[in-house]
């Protein structure tokens, strides 16, 4: 992205203090919950139907990625909010604000994912204030965890980081895919800081922490976090630092390698993501052809999703191998990434 484009991206994005400050206060004040509107007939089945839409959409976006159904999260999560005008017993309220809290957190995601940014940081900012009621402090530590990622995409590193610490001191009891989830984003702050100690000491953690896991006890919003998962996020960590100091490129190629042997079916923006990683590590490594090769798999994934993240980050790769534009296969790879990006992904 030129500059022009970069500034586009923030404006209306919250930084510093005026973003850090409701964070904390967050932690530390009391949930409030004014359900003293009228009477409504809804009940433990059309809460747990409504749960099961709000599950769907989320697995959804996990597959696919993008603003593919991002209108209908909105909507259903319109019509959820208006529920809780309503009075109902504690449990059902709690449940309903729980939905909202991941419907909110999805249409957030999605927003990202669709390069809407300031839109996205209302809609985390909306789920995290409904995940208090809902008494999910683990999945308000997942939602902090999505705004420190968009954040560190945004490059505001330090803002990232301190949103990161509030996420792990509000998820002290949360399962340890979860806070193994949470050191990931720690070491991607020290990454993009070129702070290395502190990116090994933070990965270890989250390889020793996730090793202990069991997955039976995680809820199912964090189900998307295995080990394929792990090792893209830590290969992507180094991939970030290899162009700096490219002795770590190897390490970011093994990572991504096993990203990709272990990535489940379907999870086409996380795969997208993986080979257009790995066809960067080889052509830091000089692995020119293999680069190439790469970098058309990585096109014929990409052309399958509709998720903005996934296009920067082949937009960028773009650039790198433009210093080998006079050789003929990448110019012609350079044409094919051309002309898919210059189609706009379609949202629905």
């Amino acid at each position: 992205m030129d500059r022009r484009e970069a500034a586009k991206n923030v404006v209306g994005v919250v930084f510093g203090a005026a973003l850090l400050e409701p964070m904390e206060r967050w932690l530390g004040d009391p949930a409030s919950d004014h359900g003293d509107g009228r009477p409504s007939g809804v009940g433990y089945q059309e809460v747990g139907q409504i749960e099961l839409v709000a599950r769907m959409f989320r697995e959804w976006d996990d597959q696919f990625g993008g603003g593919l159904r991002r209108k209908a999260v909105i909507g259903q999560l319109n019509e959820v909010s208006e529920l809780l005008q309503d009075s109902h017993p504690a449990e059902i309220r709690r449940r309903l604000f729980g939905t909202v809290a991941h419907l909110a957190e999805t249409a957030a995601v999605m927003s990202w994912d669709s390069g809407q940014q300031a839109l996205a940081q209302r809609y985390y900012i909306l789920a995290l204030h409904a995940a208090k009621p809902a008494g999910d402090f683990a999945f308000a530590a997942n939602i902090m965890a999505g705004m420190a990622r968009q954040l560190l995409y945004l490059g505001q590193t330090g803002d990232a980081l301190e949103l990161i610490r509030v996420a792990q001191d509000s998820a002290k009891d949360a399962t340890s895919t979860v806070r193994a989830m949470l050191y990931t984003r720690e070491a991607w702050a020290y990454s993009k800081q070129g702070r290395i100690s502190a990116f090994r000491r933070a990965t270890d953690n989250a390889q020793e922490v996730f090793a202990a896991a069991t997955p039976d006890e995680d809820p199912y919003w964090i189900t998307y976090f295995d080990a394929a998962e792990l090792a893209g996020t830590t290969g992507g960590r180094f991939l970030d630092l290899a162009h700096t100091n490219r002795e770590m490129a190897d390490e970011a190629a093994a990572e991504i390698e096993s990203a990709i042997d272990l990535r489940r079916p379907g999870r086409l923006r996380s795969s997208a993501l993986d080979h257009i990683g790995l066809a960067e590590a080889r052509l830091i490594q000089g692995e020119l052809d293999e680069a190439v090769r790469l970098g058309h798999s990585a096109a014929d994934v990409v052309e399958q999703t509709c998720s903005d993240r996934a296009r920067v980050k082949f937009a960028e790769f773009h650039q790198h191998v433009a210093t080998f534009a006079e050789v003929a296969a990448v110019a012609e790879l350079r044409e094919r990434i051309g002309t898919l990006l210059a189609k706009p992904p379609t949202t629905i």
